[in-house]
């Protein structure tokens, strides 16, 4: 059975896996199950990864239940890697990461948006910043058309497969992931983008079917739903109608946004393992490092 590398690497499957996704897999019902991570209930003995009230887009890259399914059989890892967006932990939420035995931090923000809100660590956790896109500050400049602000997202994402600062940086994260014991977690500002783009890269390592992955991707839209209506609310009270709709591709996420990086990465590398190690400088070793973390094996899997 193909990869989603070998799948990536292959133009119609591609571009299936990115069209097709969200009327196929919510026909289908799996959406169902990818979506119980917003208060479903899970019978696998691991519990429910919490939803966290002042963290709305904190949740684990396996999924949940007994967490994604890989093609060939397997099921990711849960505990393992956890994503959110930027940590303006409550003193219950605060106790709660800590509960889940979170060690290591990564902040991809750039140093503006770290100057504007700092993160409040869990106890114990241990948090390096990483400047993925290796700029003072993350401002999105003024648009004239909603069909601008999509091009500039699309453009950002295929920046995460070209850019010499972006590549570094997404490069030593994994590298890091791979290289730390116990559980992590990475972050951007809304964990939508930047977070978005690393949890993607964590699943096609673990062998996750591609049309998984880009519905996990949208969840963000799901999570941050009450924040998007809040922020849609204020830029229209700001701006007027106009004007919001303009920005309004900014505030979620699109299935053209990840769909831009996938096809950077088969633009520039034709398969998603050559992007990895040279595009990253991530090697087979740490490759394989990762994907024994974000896996569970057969053995594991029999309760043998």
């Amino acid at each position: 059975m193909a990869t989603p590398a070998q799948a990536l690497a292959a133009s119609p499957s591609r571009r299936v896996f990115l069209k097709r996704s969200a009327s196929a897999l919510l026909a289908s019902g799996m959406s169902s199950t990818l979506l119980s991570a917003c208060g479903g209930s899970v019978d696998d003995g691991q519990g429910e990864t919490p939803r966290l009230a002042s963290v709305d887009n904190f949740r684990d890259v396996a999924g949940t239940a007994a967490g994604y399914p890989t093609v060939d059989g397997k099921k990711m890892r849960r505990g393992a890697f956890f994503r959110s967006n930027a940590l303006t932990l409550s003193v219950a939420d605060q106790t709660t990461l800590e509960r889940l035995g979170i060690v290591g931090i990564f902040d991809l923000r750039t140093p503006g948006e770290i100057e504007r809100t700092a993160d409040i660590l869990p106890r114990g956790a241990v948090s390096q910043a990483l400047d993925v896109l290796g700029v003072r500050d993350f401002v999105p400049p003024a648009f004239n058309s909603a069909a601008d602000a999509v091009g500039f997202m699309e453009s950002q994402a295929r920046g995460y497969v070209t850019g010499a600062a972006q590549r570094a940086g997404f490069g030593a994260l994994l590298r890091q992931l791979a290289d730390g014991t116990g559980a992590q977690l990475f972050h951007s500002n809304a964990g939508k983008d930047r977070a978005g783009w690393v949890a993607a890269l964590l699943q096609s390592i673990a062998n996750v079917p591609l049309d998984v992955i880009m519905q996990d991707y949208l969840l963000s839209n799901v999570y941050r739903a009450q924040a998007i209506r809040s922020m849609r609310d204020t830029l229209r009270a700001q701006d007027g109608d106009a004007l919001a709709a303009i920005h309004e591709p900014l505030l979620g996420v699109r299935e053209s946004f990840l769909q831009a990086g996938f096809d950077q990465v088969q633009a520039s590398y034709g398969t998603m393992t050559r992007y990895l190690t040279e595009g990253l400088g991530v090697s087979d070793s740490a490759i394989e490092s990762l994907r024994s973390r974000l896996v569970v094996s057969t053995t594991e899997g029999s309760g043998a």
